[in-house]
C-alpha cells in the first residue's frame, strides 16, 4: 500500500498466480480434447471459470484502489510503462507466428518443391512433392480441404473490428469532453462489436471443420491458419471482457478526463488487436 506521495509499494499479489493456473487448465484441457480425452472439455471449462474469476477479482481490486485515491503520479507512470512493455511482448508473440507463416510459405515449401538450391532436398525427402500454397503436405497427408476465402465472413469481421476501433475512439473523446452519454454509448457499441466478431469467428470455424474439411490436421496451412486466427480470437475475447469492465466502471462514474488510464490501456490493447487482424486478413486470407 502507499504510505506517502513519493513512492508506491504494492501489496502481495495472488491474482496473477490464479490467472496462470486458469490458463494452464484451459491449455491442458484443450490439448486433451484434441486427443480425444473425455475430460478435456471439462478442464477447459474449469480453466475458463478460474480465469474469469481472476479477471473479476483483480479488476475489482484495482478499481477500488484507484477510486480510493491510493495511486499517485508514480503509479500512473509505472502502469503506462507496464502496458507499453506488455503490448511490445504481444507484438513479439504474434511476430513469431507471422514469421512462421512467412518461412513456411516462402522458404520451406519452395525448398521441398526443389526451387533454388532445394533440388537435393526434394529428391531426398519427397520427390513427388509439388510446391504450392495452400498445401496440406506431401502426398496429401493432411487430407482434402478448401482454403478459406477472404470476401465472406473474414471481410465482414474486418469491417466489424475497424468499426469497433472507431467507436472506441469516439467513446474516449466523449470521456475527455465530459460527455458521459457518448462515452457509454461508444463503449456499448465497441463491446457489442467485439463479441459479434467472436461469434462470427466461431461460426467460421464450424464451417471450416464441417463443410470445408479444414482442420488443425490439414497440413501446415491448417495448423498455421488456426494458430494465428485462434490466438487472435482469444485476444479479442479478452479485450471485449476488459472493455466490458471499463463500460461498467464508466456507468458507475469512475473515470475523469484527468484520470482514466484504465480506459486508455483497454483502448491501446483494442487498437493493437485491430492492427493484428488487418495483418491476418492480408497475409492469411488474401495471400
Amino acid at each position: 500500500m502507499s504510505t506517502n506521495h513519493s513512492y508506491y509499494i504494492p501489496h502481495k499479489a495472488t491474482w496473477p498466480v490464479i490467472g496462470t493456473a486458469g490458463l494452464m487448465m484451459m491449455l491442458a484441457g484443450f490439448a486433451n480434447h484434441l486427443n480425444g480425452s473425455s475430460m478435456g472439455s471439462a478442464w477447459m471449462i474449469m480453466g475458463l471459470v478460474v480465469f474469469i474469476i481472476m479477471l473479476t477479482g483483480w479488476f475489482t481490486l484495482q478499481a477500488g484502489e484507484s477510486e480510493s485515491g491510493m495511486y499517485n503520479t508514480q503509479v500512473g507512470i509505472s502502469y503506462r510503462m507496464g502496458m507499453m512493455w506488455f503490448i511490445f511482448s504481444e507484438i513479439m508473440f504474434f511476430g513469431v507466428f507471422f514469421g512462421t507463416l512467412w518461412y513456411t510459405r516462402n522458404l520451406s515449401v519452395p525448398w521441398l518443391g526443389g526451387e533454388g538450391t532445394g533440388a537435393a532436398t526434394k529428391e531426398l525427402l519427397w520427390p513427388s512433392f509439388e510446391a504450392s500454397w495452400p498445401t496440406n503436405g506431401p502426398a496429401n497427408v493432411g487430407g482434402e480441404f478448401e482454403p478459406m476465402g477472404a470476401w465472406g465472413l473474414p471481410f465482414l469481421n474486418t469491417l466489424i473490428l475497424l468499426t469497433s476501433g472507431v467507436t472506441c475512439t469516439w467513446a474516449h473523446h466523449g470521456l475527455l469532453a465530459k460527455k458521459r452519454d457518448q462515452l457509454i454509448k461508444g463503449l456499448i457499441a465497441t463491446v457489442g462489436l467485439g463479441f459479434l466478431f467472436v461469434a462470427f469467428q466461431a461460426f467460421e470455424y464450424h464451417e471450416a471443420y464441417t463443410e470445408m474439411g479444414l482442420t488443425l490436421g490439414s497440413g501446415i496451412y491448417g495448423s498455421t491458419f488456426f494458430m494465428l486466427t485462434g490466438f487472435h480470437g482469444f485476444h479479442v475475447c479478452v479485450g471485449a471482457i476488459i472493455l466490458s469492465v471499463v463500460l461498467f466502471r464508466s456507468w458507475k462514474g469512475h473515470f475523469k478526463p484527468e484520470n482514466h488510464f484504465a480506459f486508455e490501456a483497454a483502448a491501446w490493447y483494442w487498437h493493437f488487436v485491430d492492427v493484428v487482424w488487418l495483418g491476418l486478413f492480408v497475409f492469411v486470407y488474401l495471400m
